[in-house]
């Protein structure tokens, strides 16, 4: 089954001493990027995602700042390619659709940030597309939330997201995710 990797919005605002941190992106981007090296050396298809935003009072991934750069631990390679989006939804007003179509792909594997909202927001579209999808819970980070003034903490948050995302297709770890992938290309 072709497979294509998406690495959401690693970006250096979301880490610490960025302008929206988030709770443990590192380990979030580590094991993205263990999936990123997985797909490189076995000559898989991945794409970056980066997220611009256009709103005028914007707070973070402003364009042109520093912040909005694809943070180190998930490094985007010159040549591989880059899909900058504006909206939480990856597929909303880009290319990516067309991309994974061009490369016939039938499932994607979803990495990245944020657990709540453009993780779950590609990967529900993803389904909707008609894409099997597989999202790597434990390359995925998320923050703390607030909702009628009770803090609900990032963990909840992001399980609460990846058990709904459950029923849109496998929520697994990535070691899951190469191990899947490596049972495909030995049969």
């Amino acid at each position: 089954m072709k497979t294509a990797l998406l690495v959401i919005d690693i970006q250096k605002d979301y880490f610490s001493g960025g302008r929206y941190p988030l709770v443990e992106p590192l380990a979030a981007a580590q094991k993205a990027y263990m999936l990123l090296q997985c797909f490189r050396e076995h000559g898989g298809h991945h794409v970056h995602i980066q997220h611009i935003s256009l709103e005028p009072d914007a707070t973070f991934f402003i364009k042109g700042d520093e912040g909005s750069d694809i943070h180190d631990s998930a490094a985007h390679f010159e040549g591989e390619p880059i899909v900058y989006k504006h909206e939480p939804n990856s597929f909303l007003n880009t290319n990516l659709l067309e991309l994974l179509k061009s490369w016939e792909v039938e499932r994607v594997v979803i990495t990245g940030m944020m657990s709540h909202m453009c993780v779950d927001a590609t990967a529900r579209a993803a389904s909707d597309f008609g894409f099997k999808l597989v999202v790597a819970e434990d390359a995925c980070a998320t923050r703390d939330l607030e909702f009628g003034g009770t803090v609900v903490p990032a963990d909840h948050v992001h399980k609460a997201f990846m058990s709904a995302l459950e029923s849109y297709g496998d929520v697994m770890k990535s070691d899951e995710v190469i191990a899947l992938l490596a049972n495909e290309m030995v049969k």
